[in-house]
C-alpha cells in the first residue's frame, strides 16, 4: 500500500503538516507533533480507523484515496519456484504426514 496523505492534503490546499494538524484538532482529533510528522512524511504501518475517519472527513475523501494498492509490489514479493534451485524437480511439502510419535 502507498500512503497518499500529502497529495490529498495538497489537493485540499494544505501544504504544511502543522496546518493539517490544526484542521484535525478542529475536527476533534488531537495528534502529537511526532505522530503528525510520521503520518506526513512516511507510510504508517498502522493507523486507527477512528483517526482515518477524521482524516478523510477533513480532506473530504475516502480511505481508498489515502491508501493506494500497489499490486506490482505484491507480485514482486511472491517467491518464485525455479527448477534449478530444487535440483531439477519441483518440491511440494507434504504437511501432517510421517510424524514421529512423542516420547512416552
Amino acid at each position: 500500500m502507498r500512503w497518499n496523505l500529502r497529495m490529498k492534503a495538497a489537493e485540499a490546499g494544505i501544504w504544511k503538516s502543522t496546518e493539517m494538524r490544526r484542521r484535525l484538532a478542529d475536527a476533534g482529533l488531537e495528534i502529537s507533533a511526532g505522530k503528525m510528522s510520521a503520518l506526513w512524511t512516511g507510510t504508517p504501518t498502522t493507523i486507527r480507523l477512528d483517526d482515518l475517519d477524521v482524516i478523510c472527513a477533513v480532506l473530504a475523501c475516502e480511505p481508498t484515496d489515502l491508501l493506494l494498492c500497489e499490486p506490482e509490489k505484491v507480485a514482486a514479493r511472491k517467491p518464485t519456484k525455479t527448477v534449478e534451485a530444487t535440483g531439477g524437480a519441483v518440491v511440494t511439502p507434504r504437511l501432517g504426514r510421517h510424524r514421529s510419535v512423542p516420547p512416552a
